[in-house]
């Protein structure tokens, strides 16, 4: 009886991991496209004439960070 239960608890465990680490990735995925949706508009503004060249730099740069830390899965998807 007590292999079971310790099967069980393995098993529910693992699941946990993995529901963590998906929700882990869902969250990095997020992230990566504000970034990128907030580079697209500094880009824009830059271009339309009322934003600057410096805030598209940053946001590119924010943008280059989180790639750098968590890959770049998120442009694919």
């Amino acid at each position: 009886m007590a292999g079971f239960l310790d099967r069980a608890k393995e098993q529910a465990q693992s699941a946990l991991n993995q529901g963590k680490q998906k929700v882990d990735e869902v969250q990095q995925q997020r992230a990566g496209n504000d970034l990128l949706k907030k580079l697209g508009a500094a880009y824009y503004a830059e271009r339309r004439g009322n934003g600057s060249a410096d805030a598209t730099q940053e946001a590119l740069s924010a943008l280059e960070a989180h790639i750098a830390t968590h890959g770049d899965g998120f442009l694919r998807g």
